[in-house]
């Protein structure tokens, strides 16, 4: 990675000095773009059922939201001016957009999440609002205002379909042209307004929720757990007050509960789990025409092999998962398997059947496919 991408920087130096802490501008910190969409193809998508997108308006200073997919005719119908288009994971559906994601892998991919990409006309905004979680919004044509405000009081406007904040009182404010970028930490309020035609592709950083890690945690252990024994009590004694809960049951049920236990590795077991696994939305698709095993290797060894743009491989320690499930990686494949993590893509190499094999079983699931 450049460090033209990050002001100068060195990865190090922007998260020892801005990670979480402040924001930074960043003049020109893509010139090069890998990628490009325009509207009329952000409008295609946005017409699939398998791609999630939403569209924003507000008019009169009432805010309205739109969920897609879209009828090509609603694209007709809009004003020219004061509205926005969203569509989320563009990194699943444009390789080059996920090439320009693949530069923020000086963080792990536990954290980095999508690249989503707006399109506006003038006056297109989605209204002063701060998120959760870490994020680079970086312009791409025409010219946008952003203010910006380290008071995150979260009085947002109580009918209003989107968490727009009441009060904004701005304490910075650029106008970024393209190629400009700014990094917001969490909870950094912040207001985005097209002064011309264009759109912002924003690179969020995943950072669930305490309350959402332990109720997927508590599934992942419904599934983990066999416990053993049932309730019993042979030293029962008749009551008068039968709608009473009394405390010897509850002492009984508090010992049964004791039993649910867990340990470290049920802890990295999970991450690993759910950390690679796919969106609700994300589907696969197996390839239409199948290579067996014979010329799947032959074409590895031409062209070399690459995850899908939406699947997601990880690794602690000796443990492998790839989209949710646990791999059975054997010693001498666990290097490859590091780098296939890292890098997303192995080189053309004539690689060992025992890894060959592993591959193939997963690119007939299409999750990987041979470098095309």
């Amino acid at each position: 990675m450049g460090l033209q991408l990050l002001g100068g920087l060195t990865p190090d130096e922007f998260l020892a000095e801005y990670w979480q802490k402040k924001p930074l501008l960043i003049r020109q910190a893509v010139t090069n773009f890998p990628g490009m969409v325009d509207l009329a193809g952000l409008s295609r998508l946005a017409q699939r059922d398998d791609v999630e997108s939403r569209l924003i308006e507000c008019r009169n200073g009432r805010w309205k939201l739109e969920h897609g997919p879209f009828n090509k005719a609603r694209f007709n119908r809009l004003p020219e001016s004061d509205w926005t288009l969203l569509v989320s994971n563009m990194n699943h559906l444009d390789p080059g957009l996920d090439s320009l994601l693949q530069q923020f892998s000086f963080l792990p991919y536990t954290r980095l999440d999508d690249l989503m990409v707006s399109w506006a006309p003038p006056g297109g905004s989605v209204g002063p609002h701060y998120d959760s979680y870490d994020v680079f919004l970086l312009q791409v044509g025409g010219q946008k205002q952003w203010q910006i405000s380290s008071d995150d009081a979260g009085n947002f406007i109580e009918d209003a379909p989107i968490r727009v904040l009441r009060d904004f009182h701005a304490e910075q404010e650029w106008v970024l042209e393209h190629g400009d970028m700014l990094y917001l930490p969490p909870k950094y309020a912040h207001h985005g307004i097209a002064l011309t035609a264009g759109m912002t592709w924003s690179i969020g950083f995943r950072a669930p929720k305490t309350q959402e890690i332990a109720g997927k945690f508590l599934e992942f252990l419904q599934d983990e757990l066999c416990l053993e024994g049932m309730y019993s009590d042979p030293e029962r004694r008749a009551t008068s007050e039968p709608g009473r809960i009394d405390d010897a049951f509850v002492a009984s049920i508090t010992e049964m509960l004791k039993k649910v236990q867990w340990d470290d590795d049920t802890v990295r077991r999970f991450v690993g789990r759910y950390f690679s696994e796919p969106k609700p939305h994300v589907f696969f698709t197996a390839p239409a025409r199948e290579l067996d095993f014979a010329g799947f290797a032959a074409h590895v060894a031409q062209r070399g092999v690459e995850l899908d743009s939406k699947s997601q491989l990880l690794f602690e320690r000796d443990f492998f998962y790839l989209n949710g499930e646990e791999l059975d990686v054997t010693p001498e494949c666990r290097p490859l398997m590091q780098e296939l993590a890292h890098r997303r893509r192995l080189p053309p190499a004539t690689y060992a059947d025992s890894l060959l094999e592993l591959l193939h079983e997963q690119y007939l699931l299409g999750y990987l496919h041979p470098v095309s």
